[in-house]
């Protein structure tokens, strides 16, 4: 088998893993999984919002869990470590997810999005901005909104490098609802900001 074939099927394993945990301590508010190798084995660590969740749900189905770990995932004496997300408020995912489940609750889609946006900057974000696409606006059609407070970069390496970017979806009786959220958590040391004026609530439609 090729390099490439290989490191496919890697990437593809590391997906099917990944989304078996996602649902399995989904309402723990996970971030990221990573995946150590250790002397004793492979331990996957979790970080997730509600660590309390995680690890009641752990203590429950730990056994159901590391022998399918072990039998379908072919994982190596599997060791599970949850850890707590220092800031959830400034994590794109939790957020993300947070927005999610408001939607689905039937709050509405401008006062959850506005709610994330000042909590994320009282957290210590440079900027923030939030976008809900779908039947929201009470149309026929899809419609996009955007809410922004602060500064965020839409372009550049920089982009890359200090932007948060997660997606979710909540699913309504209208129909699915996108959620794209955006954290620049800082500025680079030599970048400034033009001063401008900022709106709290400053939306835009697509």
């Amino acid at each position: 088998m090729g390099v490439e074939k290989v490191f496919v099927k890697q990437v593809v394993k590391k997906f099917d893993i990944d989304g078996f945990l996602k649902n399995v301590f989904e309402r723990a508010e996970i971030s990221k999984i990573e995946t150590e190798r250790t002397p004793l084995g492979t331990r996957i660590i979790i970080y997730v919002g509600r660590p309390g969740l995680a690890i009641s749900r752990l203590r429950k189905f730990e056994r159901d869990i590391i022998d399918t770990l072990k039998n379908e995932y072919k994982i190596d004496n599997p060791m599970i470590d949850i850890r707590e997300v220092e800031n959830p408020y400034i994590d794109a995912r939790i957020v993300a997810y947070r927005i999610k489940k408001a939607i689905e609750r039937g709050i509405h889609y401008k006062k959850v999005s506005m709610f994330y946006l000042d909590k994320i900057l009282q957290n210590g974000a440079v900027g923030a901005e939030i976008r809900i696409a779908g039947k929201v606006l009470g149309k026929e059609r899809s419609a996009i909104k955007k809410f922004t407070k602060g500064y965020i970069l839409h372009t550049g390496n920089y982009k890359e490098e200090l932007v948060d970017t997660a997606y979710a979806q909540a699913f309504t009786k209208p129909g699915i609802v996108g959620i794209q959220v955006k954290i620049l958590k800082k500025a680079p040391e030599e970048f400034v900001f033009e001063k401008r004026l900022v709106k709290d609530g400053d939306t835009k439609s697509e």
